[in-house]
Parts: C-alpha cells; structure tokens; sequence
C-alpha cells in the first residue's frame, strides 16, 4: 500500500481509504467489524465517514455509522489510524439533525460533540464540511443560478469555529467536501487573512464518469496545497459493468433510486460500456480498472472505497497495485472525448 500526505498537512494516509457509508443500512455492525478488520490488515490507515451515515439518510439509522465504528475503533492503536468525519450542511431537509443543520458556530460545536462520543475517540484528524453552508449546485446539478442564493453562515465565521475546534485538540485538520473552487479559495483567503487553520483536503465526487474535478479545481487545490479524497470512484456501482448485465442488479442505484441522480444520464450506459471494454482488454476487472486510474492522478491524495462484502472489498482494494499501461490509459482519453463527464 502507497502511503502519501495529505495537501499542506502531516496527515500520511493510505492511497485507498475505506469509506463507510454502508455501514448501518447495508451493512451489519459484524459486517462493519469484518471490514475495518481487513482493510486495516491490507495497509490501510484512512476511514472516512459522516455524522449523517449511513446512506440512504433516514432519522432511524442517523448517526449509526459513527457508532459502529467507535465500537471497533476503542479497541485499537488509535494513533496508527487517521479518522475523518463530517458535519452535515443545510439544504437537504435533514430535520432529525441538530433540528435542521447549520454551518455556524453553535452547530460545529455540537456536532463534533456527538462525532467524539460516538466514534469514542478524544479527536478526529481530519473534520470536513459535508457541503456547503451556502447554496451551490451539487450532487448532479451543474448550473449556478444566483437566484437560488439563500441566508449563509460567512465561511470566516466557520473557520473561526473551526479553528477553536483545532485550538482545542478536538480535530488535528479540517477540509471541505463537495465544494467549488469559489468555496475553496475563499477558505484560503480567509484563513491566511485572519490567521486561521487552513483547509487541507476537498472530498469530491471522481471517476471515470466525472472527471469535472479536472478543470478548475484541480489548479486551485494544486496551488493552494489542498489534496482531493476522491469519492464514488466506482460511480454508485456503474463502473463495475454489473448494471450493463442487468439494469436490476442489487446495488445503491437500485435500492435508492433517489440517491443516484447523477448517473441517471443519457451517456452513462454507453460510457461504461466503453470502460468495461477497455477494462477487459487490459486484463482487468471494470472495478480494477476504475480505482487504479482514480488512485494514480497526479492531483489524487486518496480514493476512498466503499463495499457492501468482503469479497467486493478484497477485489477494490487489490487495485492498490495496479498500475494502468500508456496504451490503457490512452484508449480511456479516447473514450473521455467521446463521452465527456456523462454522470458530473
């Protein structure tokens, strides 16, 4: 296992992180267990998860997540493991959080309250922003329409609260998750301008099928030192081929059919199909194919892996080994042209 910084931090994570959103929907607290158990015994250092887990979002299963993983987490060598977590934003209706969450100071504190207690650790290395307190267009919308801006908290009213967290020793760093590069820079100015922790990473949305990371993005993290943990790399399942077989196939698209709008797109069938080919010429499985160009670009600090079984995660992360051939890598920018971001 590759080990790499993250952004302008001291975080040394695994290039594979085991994302566990699964964890409390699909899967059973021993299912969970199974998974830190292997992950952790196949070099990985890096779990990520939300105050919000698991997905699909429901009042009867929030904050489950963090509790299955505080279960296995207070009985091991927690300095060997880097922890990250997330507070939920407005927006999506999440009434059975804090009564409808907020970005402001008054809900950082409490929400990284009930992530400790939770996850049964004095600190977390890494706290993000789940989305933006402020509007912005996101989980398949592409378009900003100014008229849906909306009351925000100032994002130097975030880092303020932010960096007492830091202060504190309560959290080690903090970042941001599906955010623009307008989002991004303006966490850079205003922690540089008020003397505040910066942020050190961005959880995105990257795949195959969404490379949007590319543009701008990808040239503000690289001069503002700010590492991408990659999410969805394998597209809600999309980029394993298993929907091409069948369309019904048991997966997240199936099961939450509202979750997944953004691969509910005229291009996604024909793209994949064209990956799963190349996949197949390489001598590699569509899943392989998917985490290993995802793990090895250049602006990548980690990709983070969900599965639902063991044998699903075995296969995700042998591709920690893999490394794509010129040829390969060249017939998936033919095929990026021709489909260019069917699922952003």
């Amino acid at each position: 296992m590759e080990y790499r910084i993250i952004g302008s931090s001291d975080l040394k994570v695994s290039a594979l992180c085991l994302g566990t959103m699964t964890f409390g929907e699909q899967n059973t607290e021993a299912d969970a267990h199974s998974q830190l158990d292997y992950a952790v015994s196949q070099g990985v250092n890096f779990i990520d998860t939300a105050e919000m887990y698991p997905v699909a979002p429901r009042a009867e299963t929030v904050h489950r997540t963090e509790t299955y993983i505080g279960n296995w987490l207070k009985r091991q060598p927690r300095d060997k493991l880097v922890i990250a977590t997330k507070i939920a934003g407005p927006a999506r209706g999440f009434s059975w959080i804090r009564g409808g969450p907020r970005v402001n100071r008054e809900h950082i504190h409490a929400a990284i309250e009930g992530s400790l207690k939770r996850l049964q650790t004095d600190y977390v290395d890494l706290y993000q922003i789940h989305w933006p307190d402020r509007y912005v267009p996101m989980f398949g919308a592409t378009s900003y329409d100014a008229t849906q801006e909306r009351e925000a908290t100032a994002v130097a009213e975030q880092l303020h609260a932010l960096g007492e967290l830091v202060k504190t020793g309560k959290v080690r760093h903090i970042g941001l998750s599906n955010e623009t590069p307008w989002g991004v820079m303006e966490f850079v100015r205003c922690a540089e301008q008020l003397g505040l922790p910066r942020i050190v990473s961005i959880q995105n949305a990257y795949s195959l099928l969404n490379r949007t990371f590319e543009a701008g993005l990808a040239e503000v993290c690289h001069h503002s030192q700010v590492g991408l943990l990659s999410y969805s790399p394998l597209a809600f399942g999309w980029l394993t081929g298993k929907y091409l077989a069948d369309p019904r196939a048991h997966g997240r698209i199936t099961l939450f059919p509202g979750f997944g709008q953004r691969y509910n797109k005229t291009n996604v069938p024909a793209a994949t199909k064209e990956y799963v080919r190349i996949a197949q010429e390489a001598g590699l499985t569509p899943a392989t194919l998917a985490l290993a160009f995802a793990r090895t670009r250049r602006f990548t600090g980690s990709v983070i892996l969900g599965a639902t079984t063991l044998q699903q995660l075995e296969e995700n992360l042998d591709s920690a080994e893999v490394t794509l051939t010129e040829e390969t890598l060249a017939a998936i920018e033919t095929t990026h042209q021709h489909y260019p971001n069917p699922a952003p």
